[in-house]
């Protein structure tokens, strides 16, 4: 059976989150997309730093008649700030979000609306981010999108997937949306280390609306362009950076802690740091790549172990914290 279009169901209402940093280039991109979709937003909100000079002088001047375009000023550095910032003003049925340095594809809005209007339990779709890396095309298939493993293992995989959609535990921020009533007052974690990209922002927010039962689906066929630009934070992509490791793996650990039984929590703690992975290296990963990395492998397990720590720290903090507050209610 399938998806029905818009047209067989009363419409939803969508507003589209744009966060953006000093890339009006590729906002100027991202905008022209939004302004050709076959099922157009009834709002778009773009959410600037204070401090961006360069994205408010291409705002002043950008053409956004065909847009129903907000701005938003936000003051804190990070994508959390940005995206909490613009979750706190929209209107819609269906919140998206995408990056300032991709471009949705025209049904994009159109694809995602249809799977809300087809299953009332559905709280969150995503889709796939056809990436270039340095105007290149990333090329592959993955069949696995999405999935986080009993142990504490997170698979992403969203730039490469194919097949049909499907119910998936993680969706990935340059290409998601849910709908409202499943995040409800639900914000992006302030926890999340970093300056700039916060990697792995959105695993505690699709976790949370997992537990509470609600459906995630990640369908190949919606797409966007992703072309990946410059980052102004630690986290210069493709080049290595000790304080933006030890930012990413503070906050998967951080998050995994909180969603994780205690048998699993024990069993993510030793995988992590005796396996671990190519982007979070335990020791096994280490000796794999010390022929072809050299120093640079030692130092990619002292980030992941360091990164770990603090995970940890921050976890049991939040828990003393927690229970803090908890016996002052009771």
């Amino acid at each position: 059976m399938g998806l029905p279009t818009h047209k067989d169901q009363s419409l939803m209402n969508i507003a589209v989150i744009v966060p953006t940093y000093r890339r009006p280039k590729d906002l100027a991109r991202c905008l022209e997309a939004l302004k050709n979709q076959t099922r157009p937003a009834d709002e778009v909100i773009v959410t600037v730093r204070d401090t961006d000079a360069e994205t408010w002088d291409f705002l002043k001047e950008y053409n956004h008649e065909s847009l129903p375009l907000h701005t938003v000023t936000v003051k804190v550095p990070g994508v959390v700030a940005a995206m909490n910032a613009g979750l706190d003003v929209a209107q819609g049925d269906i919140i998206a979000f995408t990056d300032d340095d991709a471009a949705p594809h025209p049904d994009w809005l159109e694809k995602i609306e249809a799977h809300f209007l087809a299953d009332e339990l559905i709280g969150g779709v995503g889709g796939r981010d056809v990436l270039y890396q340095n105007g290149q095309l990333v090329q592959g298939e993955k069949k696995v999108v999405g999935k986080l493993q009993w142990f504490g293992r997170a698979i992403g995989n969203h730039h490469l997937g194919t097949g049909e959609a499907r119910e998936v535990d993680i969706l990935k921020g340059v290409n998601m949306s849910f709908r409202r009533a499943a995040i409800q007052e639900l914000r992006f974690d302030k926890r999340m280390k970093g300056t700039g990209a916060q990697v792995h922002f959105e695993l505690a927010f699709c976790l949370a609306l997992k537990r509470a039962g609600w459906k995630l689906i990640y369908d190949p066929k919606i797409l966007v362009d992703h072309h990946w630009a410059q980052r102004f934070d630690e986290d210069r992509r493709g080049n290595f950076s000790d304080i933006a490791m030890v930012n990413r793996v503070h906050n998967e650990t951080l998050i995994l802690l909180e969603n994780l039984s205690t048998l699993r929590r024990t069993v993510f703690l030793l995988w992590a740091i005796l396996v671990g992975t190519r982007a979070n290296r335990g020791f096994l990963q280490c000796l794999r790549f010390l022929p072809d990395e050299g120093f640079l492998a030692g130092k990619k397990l002292q980030a992941s172990l360091q990164g770990i720590w603090r995970g940890w720290q921050t976890w049991r903090q939040t828990r003393v914290e927690n229970m803090q507050v908890d016996g002052i209610k009771a």
